[in-house]
Formats: structure tokens, sequence, C-alpha cells
């Protein structure tokens, strides 16, 4: 059995302003070993299910160089840096059986929320539908102006994700399920999980703290959080085979929504992508799930360019 844990920082207990996941702010080591303490949690939960598991954690926050090393539980391997194919999910392929999310966040516009944004803060809002199937489909560009339609659904389709807006929570696990992998637990805060059980009501939620503003929360002890996660993680994996994957098949429609004009002018150089009638809104028609998640990756990178 194998399973991809991946571990982001803003939804672990304890965790409430940037001083603690910045690397630059004075409370961020602290972070750091409260993000590793909960990825042992869910690491031990998992063994505990599966003791042969083939264990793989991947940093999912900011630098992706966050998690101790050296304090991580031994029986697992350690996916750190960037950039790196699949993002938040580096290690993940079709032989992984579950994917486990720690520490996530609500999506940007939703809350209350502990820290809650889309990748960065360039990101204000992705959304993908699908939409009847064609013969033959590439990454295309739709005429300014024109919206996406969830009239039809093609066989297979989770309707679950159609047209909804989607923050970090989607998009990973909507990539997972276009590997054939299901995702069977999210912890963070209680906006996080709110969300995830509104995507995948089988798998399961631990809500570590519940959140009283973007920096605000009340908020579990850690150990009771990590003794939770646990019995949790080991719960999720005995019922693996009962949590589908969140999939969605192409071809599929998508606009991100972007916070600043430059991105919008860059993003318009990517063969495919173009600008619709709105002020901030771009889009592009993927063929499948996959083609469309490396997009919206690439988008999310181009935010990080600042015009010289």
């Amino acid at each position: 059995m194998k399973a991809l844990i991946s571990v982001d920082m803003e939804g672990i207990s304890g965790i409430v302003h940037s001083s603690e996941t910045n690397p630059e702010r004075y409370d961020y080591q602290r972070g750091r070993e409260l993000m590793t303490a909960e990825a042992n949690a869910v690491i031990a939960g998992v063994l505990d299910a599966e003791p042969t598991a083939d264990v793989l954690v991947a940093d999912a926050h900011g630098t992706f160089r966050n998690l101790l090393p050296e304090q991580l539980d031994r029986r697992a391997r350690l996916v750190r840096g960037k950039p790196r194919a699949l993002n938040m999910l580096a290690g993940l392929d079709e032989e992984t059986d579950a994917a486990l999310f720690v520490g996530y966040h609500v999506r940007a516009g939703e809350g209350p929320g502990v820290l809650a944004h889309t990748m960065n803060g360039e990101i204000l809002d992705v959304r993908v539908t699908g939409r009847a199937p064609d013969e033959d489909v590439r990454v295309t560009a739709r005429a300014p102006g024109e919206g996406a339609q969830a009239t039809a659904h093609p066989p297979g389709e989770d309707v679950r994700i159609t047209g909804r807006s989607l923050g970090e929570i989607g998009l990973n696990a909507a990539m997972a399920g276009h590997l054939g992998v299901p995702v069977v637990l999210i912890s963070g805060d209680d906006a996080a999980c709110a969300e995830a059980a509104a995507l995948i009501p089988e798998a399961v939620t631990v809500p570590v703290k519940e959140a009283l503003g973007m920096a605000a929360a009340v908020t579990l002890h850690p150990e009771e959080a990590r003794d939770r996660l646990r019995r949790a993680a080991a719960d999720a994996v005995s019922r693996r085979t009962e949590i589908p994957p969140l999939a969605l098949t192409g071809p599929l429609d998508v606009e991100v929504d972007l916070a600043s004009p430059h991105t919008i002018d860059l993003a318009t150089l990517v063969p495919g992508v173009s600008r619709t009638a709105g002020a901030r809104t771009v889009a592009f028609t993927a063929p499948d799930y996959g083609t469309a998640y490396r997009l919206i990756l690439l988008l999310a990178q181009l935010a990080t360019i600042r015009p010289a």
C-alpha cells in the first residue's frame, strides 16, 4: 500500500498568523515544529492501519522546505524543494492508494478562515466546468465574454466539482482523482473541513481549530490535535476503498480571476489562454484535468513576476 501525505502549514493546530508560516518572521521555527509534529501523527496513523505501507510526505507550503527532516518519522520519505512536478502533490502517481491532506486551509474569498487564500495572493478564484466532449480538443482560447456553461455532464464526470469555485483542496483533490487516487483525509480549520466535506463527503475531516477570522482561531492543544489525527488517519486509510476519487473528465473550461493586471498581461502570452470581457479574468479550455491543473500552476507562477 502506498500513501501520499501532503502537508500545508496554515491549517496546523496552533497556527493563526503569517509570522508562524513565513520564513522571514520571528515565529516561523515554532510553526515548522508544529507542522512536523502533525505530519508525524498522520504517518503514525497510516502505519497503524498498514504497517508495511510506503509513505511519502510532500512538504506543500511556500518554499516546500518547511518540514524538519531530522524530526520527521524515519519510516516515511520526504519530498521537499521546488520547482517540481505536481507541486503540492509531488510523489503522487497512479500506484498511490490514498492521499491525505494535512494542515490545509479554505480557499480565497471564503471564511472566516485562518490565512485563507488560493496558491498565492494573486489568485482570487478558479472555476472549472465540464462540457460535452469534442472529437479533438486541445488547449484553446475562448472568445472574450464567453462564459462557461454547466448544462451537460459527460459520462463519469463528477458533478460535485463542475462549475464550482475551487481552492487548493479542490484543485489538488481533483488532480489526485485524475490519477485515480482518493483523498481520504483532510485536516485544517473548520472552514477548510467544510469545504472538503462539500467536495468529498465520504472523506474523513479533522478540524483542529475553529476560525474566528483571517488571523484568529480557537485551537485545539497540539497534542490533542495529533491524537485525533493519528486515529483519523488510521480510520481513513482503512476505509480507502469506500472513498471515491474526485475525478473530472474533459474537456474542461477553466476561468481564473487574477488580482494583478500585469499577471493578466503575462497570462495571455501562454498559448490558449485569453482575456475575458471581465477586467481580471483569463480563460482556457483543456482536454483533461491534468492539463488544466498544470496551466493553473503556471498562472500562479506568473503571478510572482513583478513588472521590470
